[in-house]
Protein backbone atom coordinates (compact mmCIF):
# COMPACT_ATOMS: atom_id res chain seq x y z
CA UNK A 1 0.00 0.00 0.00
CA UNK A 2 2.59 2.51 1.06
CA UNK A 3 4.84 1.33 -2.00
CA UNK A 4 1.92 2.44 -4.66
CA UNK A 5 1.29 5.51 -2.79
CA UNK A 6 4.97 6.12 -3.00
CA UNK A 7 5.19 5.30 -6.73
CA UNK A 8 1.64 7.37 -7.48
CA UNK A 9 3.35 10.28 -5.77
CA UNK A 10 6.31 9.92 -7.75
CA UNK A 11 4.73 9.78 -11.04
CA UNK A 12 2.61 13.21 -9.92
CA UNK A 13 6.03 14.74 -9.03
CA UNK A 14 7.72 13.96 -12.27
CA UNK A 15 4.37 15.47 -14.45
CA UNK A 16 4.52 18.45 -12.64
CA UNK A 17 8.20 18.95 -13.41
CA UNK A 18 7.91 18.25 -16.99
CA UNK A 19 4.86 20.95 -17.15
CA UNK A 20 7.18 23.61 -15.38
CA UNK A 21 9.78 22.21 -17.70
CA UNK A 22 7.67 22.84 -20.81
CA UNK A 23 5.79 26.00 -19.40
CA UNK A 24 9.11 27.50 -19.13
CA UNK A 25 10.19 26.74 -22.63
CA UNK A 26 6.95 28.00 -24.16
CA UNK A 27 7.09 30.05 -26.91
CA UNK A 28 7.05 33.57 -25.83
CA UNK A 29 3.36 35.46 -26.16
CA UNK A 30 2.23 37.09 -29.55
CA UNK A 31 1.08 40.37 -29.62
CA UNK A 32 -3.03 41.12 -29.51
CA UNK A 33 -3.04 42.95 -33.02
CA UNK A 34 -7.24 43.21 -32.73
CA UNK A 35 -7.35 47.15 -32.37
CA UNK A 36 -4.35 47.71 -35.06
CA UNK A 37 -6.10 45.47 -37.59
CA UNK A 38 -9.75 47.01 -37.06
CA UNK A 39 -7.95 50.74 -37.26
CA UNK A 40 -5.97 49.93 -41.14
CA UNK A 41 -3.78 53.03 -40.26
CA UNK A 42 -2.16 54.91 -43.10
CA UNK A 43 -0.92 57.85 -42.51
CA UNK A 44 1.57 58.26 -38.55
CA UNK A 45 2.01 61.64 -36.99
CA UNK A 46 6.00 61.13 -35.14
CA UNK A 47 6.29 62.96 -32.37
CA UNK A 48 9.16 64.10 -30.58
CA UNK A 49 10.63 61.63 -28.68
CA UNK A 50 10.40 62.84 -25.00
CA UNK A 51 14.28 62.36 -23.28
CA UNK A 52 15.02 60.75 -20.76
CA UNK A 53 18.34 59.83 -20.67
CA UNK A 54 20.84 62.32 -19.73
CA UNK A 55 21.97 62.80 -23.30
CA UNK A 56 20.27 66.02 -24.73
CA UNK A 57 21.49 64.82 -28.04
CA UNK A 58 19.12 61.87 -27.93
CA UNK A 59 15.69 63.32 -28.84
CA UNK A 60 16.40 64.32 -32.07
CA UNK A 61 18.99 61.82 -33.00
CA UNK A 62 16.53 59.50 -32.75
CA UNK A 63 13.81 61.53 -34.41
CA UNK A 64 15.30 62.13 -37.61
CA UNK A 65 15.90 58.62 -38.40
CA UNK A 66 12.33 57.07 -37.16
CA UNK A 67 10.54 58.16 -41.21
CA UNK A 68 12.55 55.26 -43.10
CA UNK A 69 11.55 51.98 -41.01
CA UNK A 70 8.18 53.64 -40.63
CA UNK A 71 7.92 54.33 -44.57
CA UNK A 72 9.66 51.13 -45.47
CA UNK A 73 7.04 49.55 -43.72
CA UNK A 74 4.09 51.08 -45.84
CA UNK A 75 2.45 54.06 -43.97
CA UNK A 76 2.64 57.55 -44.79
CA UNK A 77 4.71 59.71 -42.68
CA UNK A 78 4.33 63.31 -42.35
CA UNK A 79 7.17 64.71 -42.61
CA UNK A 80 9.44 65.25 -39.00
CA UNK A 81 10.85 68.85 -39.69
CA UNK A 82 7.62 70.32 -40.97
CA UNK A 83 5.50 68.79 -37.61
CA UNK A 84 8.50 69.91 -35.81
CA UNK A 85 8.17 73.66 -37.11
CA UNK A 86 4.16 73.44 -36.14
CA UNK A 87 4.33 72.79 -33.25
CA UNK A 88 7.48 75.35 -32.32
CA UNK A 89 4.69 77.79 -34.36
CA UNK A 90 2.35 77.36 -31.77
CA UNK A 91 4.46 77.97 -28.93
CA UNK A 92 5.55 74.39 -27.84
CA UNK A 93 8.79 74.30 -27.80
CA UNK A 94 9.75 70.53 -26.76
CA UNK A 95 8.61 67.08 -26.64
CA UNK A 96 6.99 67.04 -23.09
CA UNK A 97 4.32 69.47 -24.18
CA UNK A 98 3.65 68.48 -27.33
CA UNK A 99 3.02 65.06 -25.67
CA UNK A 100 0.20 67.24 -23.81
CA UNK A 101 -1.64 68.05 -26.94
CA UNK A 102 -4.99 65.73 -27.12
CA UNK A 103 -5.25 63.21 -29.58
CA UNK A 104 -8.34 65.17 -31.28
CA UNK A 105 -6.55 68.17 -31.53
CA UNK A 106 -3.44 66.41 -33.42
CA UNK A 107 -6.02 65.12 -35.69
CA UNK A 108 -7.72 68.37 -36.40
CA UNK A 109 -4.33 69.81 -37.05
CA UNK A 110 -2.26 67.26 -38.97
CA UNK A 111 -5.12 65.39 -40.19
CA UNK A 112 -3.37 62.12 -39.73
CA UNK A 113 -4.80 58.49 -39.02
CA UNK A 114 -2.54 57.70 -36.00
CA UNK A 115 0.44 59.09 -33.69
CA UNK A 116 3.37 57.61 -32.68
CA UNK A 117 4.41 58.79 -29.41
CA UNK A 118 8.31 57.57 -28.49
CA UNK A 119 10.53 57.32 -25.68
CA UNK A 120 14.53 57.62 -25.35
CA UNK A 121 15.05 56.04 -22.14
CA UNK A 122 19.31 54.91 -22.78
CA UNK A 123 21.62 56.84 -25.24
CA UNK A 124 25.34 57.85 -25.39
CA UNK A 125 28.33 55.91 -24.17
CA UNK A 126 29.18 54.48 -21.00
CA UNK A 127 32.80 53.50 -19.99
CA UNK A 128 32.59 50.29 -17.25
CA UNK A 129 36.78 49.91 -16.33
CA UNK A 130 37.24 47.16 -19.07
CA UNK A 131 34.66 47.82 -21.57
CA UNK A 132 32.75 50.66 -23.27
CA UNK A 133 29.81 50.73 -24.75
CA UNK A 134 27.57 53.02 -26.64
CA UNK A 135 23.97 51.85 -26.46
CA UNK A 136 20.10 53.15 -27.58
CA UNK A 137 17.05 52.32 -25.78
CA UNK A 138 13.54 53.29 -27.08
CA UNK A 139 10.17 52.11 -26.86
CA UNK A 140 7.28 53.48 -28.78
CA UNK A 141 3.46 53.69 -28.44
CA UNK A 142 1.18 54.01 -31.85
CA UNK A 143 -2.51 55.77 -30.98
CA UNK A 144 -5.51 56.09 -33.43
CA UNK A 145 -6.05 59.78 -33.78
CA UNK A 146 -9.91 59.06 -34.40
CA UNK A 147 -10.83 57.38 -30.86
CA UNK A 148 -7.76 57.66 -29.11
CA UNK A 149 -7.32 54.03 -28.52
CA UNK A 150 -4.10 51.95 -28.40
CA UNK A 151 -2.92 50.05 -31.37
CA UNK A 152 0.63 48.99 -30.75
CA UNK A 153 3.44 49.36 -28.28
CA UNK A 154 7.20 48.35 -28.34
CA UNK A 155 10.84 48.50 -27.08
CA UNK A 156 13.77 48.25 -28.94
CA UNK A 157 17.83 48.60 -27.82
CA UNK A 158 20.83 48.47 -29.88
CA UNK A 159 24.40 48.32 -28.77
CA UNK A 160 27.92 48.37 -30.23
CA UNK A 161 29.35 46.06 -27.59
CA UNK A 162 27.29 43.46 -29.90
CA UNK A 163 29.52 43.84 -32.48
CA UNK A 164 32.96 44.28 -29.64
CA UNK A 165 35.61 41.25 -29.27
CA UNK A 166 37.86 40.11 -26.97
CA UNK A 167 41.12 39.92 -28.80
CA UNK A 168 43.23 39.10 -25.83
CA UNK A 169 45.91 41.71 -24.72
CA UNK A 170 45.36 41.10 -20.60
CA UNK A 171 43.70 43.21 -18.61
CA UNK A 172 45.80 46.17 -19.00
CA UNK A 173 45.28 45.29 -23.23
CA UNK A 174 41.51 45.44 -22.27
CA UNK A 175 41.64 48.89 -20.56
CA UNK A 176 43.43 50.47 -22.84
CA UNK A 177 40.95 49.19 -25.77
CA UNK A 178 38.20 50.62 -23.24
CA UNK A 179 39.74 53.85 -22.62
CA UNK A 180 40.43 54.67 -26.41
CA UNK A 181 36.74 53.13 -27.52
CA UNK A 182 35.10 55.59 -24.90
CA UNK A 183 37.05 58.73 -26.34
CA UNK A 184 36.47 57.82 -29.91
CA UNK A 185 32.56 57.01 -28.78
CA UNK A 186 32.37 60.47 -27.88
CA UNK A 187 34.31 62.32 -30.30
CA UNK A 188 32.64 60.90 -32.98
CA UNK A 189 29.07 60.68 -31.31
CA UNK A 190 28.21 56.79 -32.24
CA UNK A 191 24.89 57.20 -30.51
CA UNK A 192 23.36 58.56 -33.54
CA UNK A 193 24.61 55.38 -35.74
CA UNK A 194 23.27 53.46 -32.59
CA UNK A 195 19.76 55.33 -32.70
CA UNK A 196 19.77 54.30 -36.59
CA UNK A 197 19.71 50.70 -35.16
CA UNK A 198 17.23 50.76 -32.82
CA UNK A 199 15.03 52.46 -34.61
CA UNK A 200 14.67 50.21 -37.34
CA UNK A 201 14.51 47.29 -34.56
CA UNK A 202 11.43 49.31 -32.56
CA UNK A 203 9.20 50.08 -36.06
CA UNK A 204 9.96 47.84 -38.81
CA UNK A 205 7.30 45.29 -39.21
CA UNK A 206 8.63 42.17 -40.00
CA UNK A 207 10.43 42.01 -36.58
CA UNK A 208 8.38 39.92 -33.86
CA UNK A 209 5.74 41.73 -32.16
CA UNK A 210 6.45 44.63 -34.53
CA UNK A 211 4.19 47.14 -36.22
CA UNK A 212 2.31 45.65 -38.59
CA UNK A 213 3.08 46.17 -42.40
CA UNK A 214 1.11 49.45 -43.49
CA UNK A 215 -1.25 49.95 -47.03
CA UNK A 216 1.56 50.76 -48.91
CA UNK A 217 3.61 47.50 -47.96
CA UNK A 218 5.90 45.50 -50.47
CA UNK A 219 4.07 42.33 -51.06
CA UNK A 220 6.75 40.29 -48.89
CA UNK A 221 6.73 42.86 -46.28
CA UNK A 222 3.05 40.90 -44.98
CA UNK A 223 3.44 38.82 -42.27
Amino acid sequence: MKMTFFLTALKTGALLVCLAILGGCAAPKGYDYTAFLESKPASILVLPPVNQSPDVKASYSLYSQVTLPLSEAGYYVMPVGVVDETFKQNGLMNAEEVRQASPQKLREIFGADSVLYLDVTEYGSSYKIISSEVAVTASAKLVDLRNGKLLWEGTARASSAEQQQNNGGGLVGMLIVALVDQVVNTLSDRGHEIAGITSIRLLSSNTHNGILPGPRARPDAAR
